[in-house]
């Protein structure tokens, strides 16, 4: 997070708005979460946007930093914003998340924690998935669990 690290160094802990991406990353009927180190909740894999980089390229290498997993295709789920994203990190950093969310079920690799920010790492029943969730990515994956739900109980996508 070398971008975000010098802005820090300019503003203290103010609130940045920070752009970047995560990955829902599915297999079957489950959903991989990372037991983070800075606040102990599950999350989904991501982070933020270096200076130059595509979104994509933000999921992908905050994917592999975190999980060890190479991803295929990349689907855009939907873009977050809001007072829901605002998050203060317990160590006093306040940022407003602008995330972008991607889907992938095409990957390839073995788990392995980074020992960092990865504590744990676990694929979760999309109908077993923890309460214990990170903040700024709560609002994203209620909304991956709700659309999943919705599309699995009315194929055709009506409302």
């Amino acid at each position: 997070m070398g971008y975000m690290m010098d802005l820090r160094s300019l503003v203290g802990t103010r609130p940045l708005i920070m752009a970047g991406a995560c990955v829902l990353l599915c297999k079957e009927d489950s959903l991989l979460l990372q037991r983070r180190s800075d606040n102990g909740f599950w999350g989904l894999p991501g982070g933020a946007m270096e200076p130059g980089e595509a979104l994509t390229e933000v999921a992908r290498r905050e994917l592999l930093e975190e999980t060890g997993l190479i991803a295929g295709s990349l689907a855009l789920f939907d873009v977050f914003s809001g007072p829901e994203l605002y998050y203060k990190y317990p160590h006093g950093d306040e940022v407003y998340n602008v995330s972008t969310a991607y889907i992938c079920s095409d990957f390839e690799g073995m788990l392995k924690e980074d020992g960092t920010e990865t504590l744990e790492l676990r694929f979760f029943e999309f109908d077993s998935i923890p309460q214990e969730l990170s903040p700024p990515d709560r609002p994203v994956i209620h909304a991956f669990l709700e659309r999943f739900i919705i599309n699995k109980n009315n194929p055709e996508g009506g409302a």
